[in-house]
């Protein structure tokens, strides 16, 4: 079987084709290496005090959709009743519950709070005030710097944006991905451009901390006429930030199993994709905004963050709760159970729903700051060596001279920082296995 053959832990490293597999890289060592018999660690860190310097977030996954996207990868669910989810609800809530009972939680203050999904603002307006009141009772967020929740456009009101509002959310990231309806539709999405400019008032009224929105570069059926089209339709909306990600096919998503299948899709390559990444950076540069990651740009007369990025990328805490939710405590990382039957029967029998974990060396600690800190753009050798007492420019030397070499960054050891050139910006995720040790090259990613 194809899916069962060994593959890079990042697809597309030297490919030009869009492939099936994974390419953006979220975390290191590759998920692929998490098992079960590291969860005891989990439950011995819980039960010990926290590490003095370290931040708290908490990550809520709220895996409901009107429909499934066909390059979504995502533990969503487009079947469940109010009943359905009002029981996962409630479970969710008693995880978080059970979390907050936990030594190295209890009393610690929560720095960023994320509604994730699946699709936050598919559940209603009783079932979310519900929810964030229990929660609230033992992990309260009325001091966090962000709150942030995610939203697709088609299942908003100005009700239940009223209500997002009042729970304290202060970035609300739409997920657009296009404004074209026709690929809207071929791509599976739920919504249509219509719902956009619908709910664009009513956000604006609001006057919510920050608005971004999320766009998708080489979305079946996308044309350098369309994206244009896309983007300055974005830059109309004026959004506080922009996300923009390039397309790719891990192997759970209908078009993988559709390539997988036999058929054949007209699937942007690598190289059309980060041209239209470019153009759209280059557009919104003119448009007042500037780069602040290989994803993201920000509005540059107004304040804006992403706190929840910042703290994942530099080690923080975050309790992930939700069904298949990844967490990171202590320098521990684990995963809930995958299953909605694993996940509610844990929960009803009052056992935190942990499925797999990994407890990571120094050295694969090191390596995974520096990596997911490169998708800044920028390093300090300075920020490893006071964090790990750390060279990386000597410990990974011949990595950096590699990617130097080609192109993708340049080193200014003068001004103590590594900084990628456009070009490594592009395509930085293809780059970071670059620096994998050698017994993860050839490790599935997920």
């Amino acid at each position: 079987m194809l899916e069962t053959k060994p593959e890079p832990a990042t697809a597309g490293i030297d490919s030009k084709q869009t492939t099936v597999g994974s390419v953006f890289v979220s975390n290191y060592p590759p998920y692929s290496t998490w098992n079960d018999d590291a969860v005891p660690n989990v439950h011995y860190s819980l039960s010990e005090k926290p590490r003095p310097d370290a931040t708290l977030g908490l990550y809520m996954h709220i895996p409901f959709c009107r429909k499934r996207c066909k390059f979504c990868y995502f533990r969503v669910y487009t079947d469940k009743n109010s009943s359905e989810i009002d029981t996962y609800l409630n479970a969710l809530a008693k995880e978080i519950e059970l979390y907050s009972q936990q030594p190295a939680i209890t009393g610690r203050p929560l720095r960023f709070v994320y509604f994730g999904g699946g699709t936050p603002s598919y559940i209603s307006v009783k079932h979310l005030i519900t929810l964030v009141d229990r929660v609230k009772k033992v992990m309260p967020w009325n001091a966090t710097e962000e709150v942030a929740f995610e939203c697709e456009p088609g299942t908003l009101t100005k009700k239940k944006l009223e209500a997002i509002k009042s729970i304290g959310v202060t970035r609300l990231s739409l997920g657009v991905e296009n404004l074209n309806d026709e690929i809207l539709a071929e791509n599976g999405r739920a919504h249509l451009s219509k719902e956009v400019y619908r709910i664009a008032p009513w956000i604006q009224e609001l006057a919510f901390d920050q608005v971004n929105i999320d766009l998708i570069s080489g979305m079946i059926g996308e044309t350098w006429e369309s994206w244009r089209d896309t983007v300055q339709k974005t830059i109309e909306l004026d959004p506080d930030s922009i996300t923009v990600y390039q397309l790719e096919l891990p192997f759970n998503t209908v078009y993988s199993k559709d390539i997988l299948g036999g058929d054949s899709l007209p699937v942007a390559d690598w190289k059309l994709k980060r041209e239209w990444h470019q153009y759209a950076f280059e557009q919104f540069e003119k448009s007042g905004y500037e780069i602040s990651s290989a994803y993201t740009v920000l509005k540059k007369d107004k304040p804006c963050q992403f706190v929840y990025r910042d703290a994942v990328w530099q080690g923080s805490d975050m309790i992930g709760t939700g069904v298949a939710s990844f967490s990171h405590l202590s320098g521990i990382h684990f995963q809930n159970a995958p299953s909605w039957g694993d996940y509610l029967g844990n929960l009803e029998d009052n056992k935190l729903p942990i499925y797999r974990a990994l407890k990571p060396t120094e050295e694969e600690r090191l390596t995974r700051e520096m990596i997911l800190q490169l998708k800044l753009g920028r390093i300090k050798p300075s920020y490893f060596k006071a964090k790990f007492d750390a060279d990386i420019l000597s410990k990974y030397a011949d990595a950096y001279e590699k990617l130097q070499n080609d192109g993708m960054l340049r080193v200014n050891v003068d001004a103590d920082e590594i900084q990628l050139t456009q070009r490594g910006l592009l395509q930085v995720d293809s780059l970071l296995p670059t620096f994998y040790a050698p017994e993860y090259q050839n490790t599935r990613y997920t």
